[in-house]
């Protein structure tokens, strides 16, 4: 199933991606003043103590294109973009999915946190936890994990029937759902379409948001 409309709209919107960024900026701050505050990344550091292996982030980000993700959620259009953090060697790195001239290969990334959550590119960024055994919590790792070696590609036709490309949210809904055993995520319906939300990740009663940043 292809969703053509939909992925035109969303390539579209990339070319507002400048003007949006500079020209909209937004709590009258601009890009560059939040990027220089020496604040923002003392806040990075303090909320990545929170995190454990298997968590997941959301974040803002400040371009048009993370507007038009936004404008996708339902309940909650704070957040844009999702991804899977997994500490490797101390260290937190989010796997997650992304397409446009920020990913021109658009496949799977491994991205520090600091990196991914970049003042530069964001307004602010949140961490979710959800309730996983053990076992269930390998298994979503390993998902991710598999997906990322094999290099999957960015879904830009955003169809979830098919896990040949994965969009951000597709691959949480995936992984979440198939290692709880059940339906935990729910989809959105858009265009007479099922559509993983990047709110349908974070507002269900399997999971918590432990802590939300914003950017000064």
């Amino acid at each position: 199933m292809v969703w053509g409309l939909a992925s035109l709209a969303f390539l579209l919107g990339g070319v507002a991606v400048w003007y949006y960024a500079f020209a909209l900026p937004k709590h009258h701050h601009t890009v560059h003043s939040m990027a220089a505050n020496p604040y923002n990344k003392h806040l990075i550091d303090s909320a990545a103590q929170f995190l454990q292996h298997g968590d997941v982030v959301v974040r803002t980000g400040n371009d048009m294109t993370s507007e038009m993700f936004r404008q996708a959620n339902q309940t909650d259009k704070t957040y844009s973009h999702c991804g899977i953090v997994m500490i490797e060697e101390g260290k937190p790195y989010v796997y997650h999915c992304i397409g446009g001239e920020d990913n021109p290969n658009e496949v799977l990334r491994r991205d520090s946190l600091s990196f991914w959550a970049s003042p530069r590119n964001n307004y602010g960024f949140g961490i979710v936890r959800y309730r996983f055994t053990p076992t269930q919590l390998d298994s979503f790792c390993a998902i991710a994990k598999h997906y990322y070696q094999q290099k999957k590609k960015f879904d830009l036709d955003f169809d979830l029937q098919s896990d040949d490309k994965l969009y951000c949210a597709e691959l949480l809904y995936i992984a979440i759902n198939r290692s709880m055993g059940k339906p935990v995520i729910q989809t959105t319906q858009a265009m007479g379409h099922d559509y993983a939300a990047i709110d349908n990740i974070t507002h269900n009663a399997y999971c918590q948001m432990i802590c939300e940043v914003r950017y000064k």
